[in-house]
């Protein structure tokens, strides 16, 4: 059987472009190399941009992973010596990858997909038709899309080159904290952020939070170091307890965008690589998955070539998505300027709550 599309990764990304894919018309295959569910490197944060586009992604019965999910109105920033404020407004959602990559796996299958997990992809040819050999056997595919993450066996040589250089990890864990605030709150110090904010876990209750960690390797190798390195979560985090056990992820690559590689349509990290602090990696995700395949309908009834399809894929990612990175970059550079640079900056945004919802709209 030659699949008209196969997919490659069944992250957020992934299961996005397969539903959209397989409610075409398409005949879809999606293969991922781990087991559902599971445990990812994630700031679990859904902006309200994509609540809309998942709900109509996910099946009827998965539809509870939404409605119960904590909603998050405020970001708070804690610098060394500073605190922003910065009202959210939709209101964006927390869910857990545990719930919502399962959510999804389960959304494929009722949208006819098929799916396997388990499956590592260890070899792709061609580059329209694609052969894919992977753990289970061999497939063809009139079209493919990499979901695969921002860091696999199909990601390209110009990605693979900057590998060596300053080396950055993501962290992550759940915690029973007494009390959580409904706001998303990062705390930045020297050699990275780590990012709080409430999450739902039906079998631990509302007091559970989300610490999700981007720090350089030589700054710390472990959640329990990064909690130590800001003096305000040190002292929150004081009377936590572990709920889940710690996760991680390597290496942190950011890089141009790369909606395209050999007419392999690229979508989520394998695209590239979002400043996690922006907390728009899940929106992003969603829709350039939906994106891609939307691209591909005309493709898939033989009436655009995989080549034309291609390029209206990287047309429409460059004008829709690829701003959103734009910002991010130029607001990490922002924190990281010498202090003295810095903290005026911080207090600018203090006092104009206008201009830090401007940029938190354009982030979006």
């Amino acid at each position: 059987m030659i699949y008209d599309v196969i997919i490659i990764g069944a992250g957020p990304a992934g299961c996005a472009s397969a539903i959209t894919a397989a409610r075409s018309g398409a005949s879809v295959l999606l293969l991922e190399r781990g087991r559902f569910p599971r445990q990812k490197v994630c700031g679990e944060f859904v902006s309200a941009e994509s609540l809309t586009l998942l709900q109509s992604i996910l099946a009827p019965k998965h539809q509870a992973v939404v409605a119960s999910a904590p909603r998050i109105s405020h970001a708070r920033i804690f610098d060394a010596r500073s605190e922003l404020h910065a009202q959210i407004s939709p209101p964006a959602a927390s869910i857990t990858r545990f719930d919502l990559d399962l959510a999804l796996w389960g959304s494929c299958a009722h949208a006819g997909v098929e799916s396997h997990d388990n499956c590592a992809v260890t070899k792709v040819e061609g580059c329209g038709p694609f052969a894919v050999q992977a753990g289970n056997g061999a497939f063809s595919g009139r079209a493919l899309v990499n979901a695969s993450g921002r860091w696999s066996e199909l990601t390209s040589p110009q990605t693979r080159s900057r590998a060596g250089q300053q080396r950055t990890i993501g962290l992550k864990a759940h915690f029973r904290e007494v009390s959580s605030p409904r706001t998303v709150d990062l705390y930045f110090f020297a050699g990275g952020y780590c990012g709080i904010q409430p999450v739902y876990f039906p079998e631990a209750g509302p007091a559970v939070v989300n610490a999700c960690a981007m720090v350089r390797a030589e700054i710390a190798t472990e959640i329990g170091q990064v909690l130590q390195l800001h003096p305000a979560l040190e002292l929150r985090s004081r009377n936590w307890a572990p709920l889940t056990e710690a996760v991680a992820t390597s290496p942190l690559i950011f890089h141009s965008a790369e909606p395209v590689q050999n007419q392999m349509l690229q979508v989520g990290d394998a695209a590239t690589f979002v400043d996690p602090f922006i907390g728009d990696g899940i929106s992003l995700a969603l829709r350039s998955g939906a994106l891609a395949s939307a691209c591909l309908a005309r493709f898939f009834r033989r009436e655009l070539s995989l080549q034309d399809a291609a390029a209206d894929y990287a047309l429409e990612y460059r004008k829709r998505l690829a701003p959103i990175f734009t910002v991010s970059s130029r607001i990490r550079r922002l924190l990281r300027l010498p202090a003295l640079v810095r903290r005026p900056a911080m207090s600018l945004l203090q006092h104009m709550p206008g201009l830090t919802a401007q940029l938190v709209r354009i982030t979006r």
